[in-house]
């Protein structure tokens, strides 16, 4: 199954929307939190979304999803740090965080593919245009 990384520069916001999610998706989905940095600060760490990617992917790979700004950058560098193989199966979904995530974890709940959380992740943008 799918996982989700959600990556914020605050801890608590990351913790707050994997929390939500899970309520949501349910416990069969990996759901992980990568915010703030080690003295829970503001801000984004490579590093611990490295780990958060290695823990959500069991195989099927991880879509992670983004607050702003820097985020982007700390999950670029995140991913050099991966292997080619378990690179491969990371997207990153240009999607809101919460509403993407949610329409993520759902959609990764039901078994589908990296590409079709993705996908359901941006179409969470329209769904606030109806």
């Amino acid at each position: 199954m799918v996982g989700l990384v959600i990556v914020s520069h605050s801890e608590k916001i990351a913790e707050g929307v994997r929390d939500l999610a899970k309520q949501i998706a349910g416990e069969a989905v990996r759901i992980e939190a990568a915010g703030g940095v080690a003295d829970h600060k503001i801000g984004t760490d490579a590093l611990r979304i490295e780990h958060a990617i290695r823990l959500a992917d069991t195989g099927d790979g991880a879509v992670v999803l983004l607050d702003l700004g820097s985020a982007v950058l700390s999950t670029e560098t995140a991913l050099e740090f991966l292997d080619d193989a378990r690179r491969g199966r990371v997207l990153i979904a240009d999607a809101p965080l919460v509403e993407g995530t949610m329409t993520a974890a759902i959609c990764a709940s039901t078994g589908a593919s990296l590409k079709e959380v993705v996908s359901a992740a941006k179409e969470a943008c329209n769904a606030n245009k109806l």
